[in-house]
């Protein structure tokens, strides 16, 4: 082993003693919010979930090491405009199970997307709208890809898919016989720190913030998960694949994202056939929780009108956006209704 990656073991083994005793599941969100939690058996896993609204569904899905928290912003605004809204810890993260990989598979691109599948599935839903969020934007591509017919429309907000510039810790988490380099993650500070960078103006990270992002951390098998998910699914797997993804995309980027930089979201939105890409100014990778307003405003957007309504002040959008508008079906498949 190099002298430089000995010290790094060194810097995370003192920083995964350095943890403080998370909040109760019982205290963090859904808890004190409109929402409630229920648990759904989906492809082998116990997932921990919300479900609630009339109208035409919306499934979210957060990125790495996050949970439906990273949603909290943005489930009220949408649940309102009469949507359906579908959110989830997945496999691995929050609350919900963090099972032992099996031959390789729990943790895989292939297998997130399949989960996502089967929830639909088991909620009777033959498609939905997709929303996903980093980690999450990688796995709504690949359900597109694998199953076209379950999207009817894609929202990738700073979406993985062609790498990822991996924070220091992380890097260490994915080196082979880094064993239990993933438990430094448990550290509180370390989460705070994580969380912080993801942010443009890290300041608007709150103590409740890193309190309902550190909360799932005394979980049974959180570090094998982290270790299942850093060593076996692939961030860089759309780059050269999204010429085949049909459904309508929205992309959302912030400028300032330093784990994915924007240019890489270019390139993203440039694959896409039918595609908007809009740049958020000054905003990090958490679009969706630091411009919340301004995320929730184009979603709603996209949901009602379609890619052509995107306001157009902060993006460009491609020439197949009109296409896709006069030649296939509005988004979403029913008009919206309110919610009871």
């Amino acid at each position: 082993m190099s002298a430089g990656r000995a010290l790094a073991l060194v810097c995370v083994a003192a920083a995964a003693a350095c943890r403080a005793a998370p909040i109760p599941q019982a205290q963090s969100y859904p808890a004190g919010s409109p929402f409630r939690a229920q648990y759904r058996v989906i492809d082998g896993t116990r997932l921990r979930m919300i479900d609630t609204g009339q109208g035409a569904p919306v499934v979210f899905i957060h990125g790495f090491a996050a949970s439906l928290y990273s949603w909290r912003k943005t489930l009220p605004p949408v649940l309102a405009a009469g949507y359906r809204v579908i959110a989830f810890d997945n496999r691995g993260f929050g609350f919900s199970d963090k099972p032992a990989p099996r031959r390789g598979a729990s943790y895989t691109n292939a297998a997130y997307a399949h989960l996502v599948v089967a929830l639909l599935d088991s909620l009777k839903l033959p498609s939905a709208v997709i929303v996903g969020h980093s980690m999450g934007g990688a796995i709504a591509a690949e359900v597109a890809l694998r199953y076209p017919d379950r999207a009817r429309g894609l929202v990738l907000i700073d979406a993985a898919g062609f790498g990822v510039r991996w924070p220091a810790v992380l890097r260490v988490g994915r080196w082979p016989g880094a064993g239990g380099v993933a438990g430094a993650l448990r550290g509180r500070w370390i989460t705070e720190q994580l969380l912080r960078s993801t942010y443009g103006d890290p300041s608007k990270v709150t103590e409740e913030d890193v309190d309902n992002y550190y909360a799932p951390v005394a979980e049974r098998g959180y570090d094998r998960a982290l270790r299942g998910v850093l060593r076996e699914f692939r961030f860089d797997t759309l780059v050269g694949r999204l010429s085949g993804v049909a459904a309508p995309t929205l992309v959302l980027w912030g400028s300032a994202d330093r784990w994915i930089p924007l240019r890489d979201g270019s390139r993203l939105a440039t694959e896409l056939p039918r595609g908007a890409f809009t740049v958020l100014p000054g905003v990090g990778h958490a679009a969706a929780e630091e411009d919340p307003d301004e995320v929730n405003r184009l979603l709603i957007t996209f949901l009602k009108e379609g890619l052509p309504r995107v306001p157009e002040n902060l993006a460009w959008s491609t020439p197949s956006s009109q296409f896709w508008r006069s030649n296939s079906p509005s988004i979403p498949p029913t008009r919206p209704r309110s919610a009871n």
